[in-house]
C-alpha cells in the first residue's frame, strides 16, 4: 500500500513540475522540469531526511550525550520491536517533533527543546512512541518526499508569478500559453501540492496516535502531551518551521487564523484527543 502512495505521489508531483516548468519555458522548460523532478525523485527517496534534518539544525545526540531521552527511545523501540532510530534534539524552543528516514533501518526521530522542557516524562514518551509509530507504519519516506517537493513548488511558483508578469516563457502564440494561464498555474501549482500533503498526512497523524498509544501503553499520556503542545504551539510556534515541512511534525508548527486552519496539513486537535480517551476506556 505505501508503494502504491509514494508512487502516487511522486507521479503527482513529478506532472506538476512538469507543468509549471512548460509554463515558464515551454517545451525546453518542460523538458528541464522532467530533468530536474527525476534527479529530486532520486534525492528525495536516497537524502531527503538528511536534508529536513540539517534544515532544522538538528543535532544527533548518544545514550552518554542523552541518557534519559536516549534510553526512552531504546526502550519505545524495543515495546515496537523494531530497530533503534538515530536519537536527534533540534536547537529550538517551539515544543514539537518529527519522525523520517526511508525505512525502519535508517530512521532518526527528533524532538526540541521546547517539547522536551514542558512535557512530563510520561508525556515525552507518548510523543517519542507517536514518532516511532510513523516510523513503523512507514510512512517517514512520504512525508519528506512531500516536504522535499513542496518546498520546490513553492520556490517554482515563485519564479513563475515573476516570469508571467514580466513576459518570461511562453509566448502568446504557443498553444496554451499566455499570462493569465501561467499566473494561474502559479497560484494552483502550490496549492495542489499542500492538498497532496494534507491527504496523506491528516489520515496518518489519526494512525500514529493509536500505534503510538499501544507503543507506549498509554492513550491518555499521549493525549495530554497533545492537548499541552495546542496550547504551546500557539504561544512559542516554531520560527524555523516552513509551510512545506510542517505536516513533518505531531502539531503544526505554524500559527494563523480560521484560513490557515482550514488548510492545515493536521486534523482536528480535538478529534485526534478525543479519539486517544476513548482508547483509555476499550481494549486495545
Amino acid at each position: 500500500m505505501n508503494l502504491i502512495k509514494i508512487t502516487f505521489l511522486l507521479t503527482c508531483l513529478t506532472l506538476l513540475l512538469v507543468a509549471m516548468g512548460s509554463a515558464i519555458g515551454g517545451q525546453s522548460g518542460m523538458l528541464i522540469a522532467f530533468a530536474i523532478a527525476c534527479g529530486m525523485n532520486f534525492f528525495s527517496y536516497w537524502y531527503s531526511d538528511k536534508i529536513i534534518l540539517k534544515m532544522y539544525k538538528a543535532r544527533e545526540v548518544s545514550e552518554t550525550e542523552s541518557p534519559a531521552f536516549y534510553g526512552m527511545v531504546r526502550r519505545l523501540a524495543g515495546q515496537a520491536n523494531m530497530p533503534m532510530p538515530k536519537v536527534y534534539i533540534i536547537p529550538s524552543e517551539g515544543p514539537n517533533a518529527f519522525a523520517t528516514g526511508r525505512n525502519p533501518q535508517n530512521a532518526a526521530v527528533a524532538a526540541t527543546e521546547g517539547l522536551m522542557r514542558i512535557l512530563s516524562a510520561e508525556e515525552l514518551e507518548g510523543v517519542m512512541a507517536h514518532e516511532l509509530a510513523h516510523v513503523q507504519n512507514r510512512d517517514t519516506l512520504i512525508s519528506t518526499i512531500a516536504a522535499t517537493f513542496a518546498g520546490a513548488i513553492s520556490m517554482l511558483g515563485s519564479m513563475l508569478q515573476w516570469a508571467a508578469i514580466f513576459g518570461a516563457g511562453r509566448s502568446e502564440d504557443e498553444e496554451g500559453g499566455g499570462l493569465a494561464g501561467s499566473l494561474a498555474l502559479a497560484f494552483i501549482a502550490p496549492m495542489a501540492a499542500m492538498l497532496i500533503q494534507m491527504a496523506i498526512s491528516r489520515s496518518r497523524e489519526y494512525l500514529a496516535d493509536a500505534s503510538g498509544a499501544k507503543i507506549c501503553r498509554n492513550p491518555v499520556a499521549l493525549a495530554n502531551a497533545l492537548r499541552k503542545l495546542q496550547q504551546a504551539s500557539t504561544r512559542m510556534p516554531m520560527r524555523e518551521a516552513t509551510p512545506a515541512t510542517s505536516h513533518l511534525f505531531i502539531v503544526n508548527p505554524l500559527t494563523g487564523g480560521s484560513l490557515l486552519k482550514l488548510f492545515s496539513t493536521h486534523p482536528p486537535m480535538e478529534e485526534r484527543i478525543a479519539r486517544l480517551e476513548a482508547m483509555a476506556f476499550s481494549r486495545w
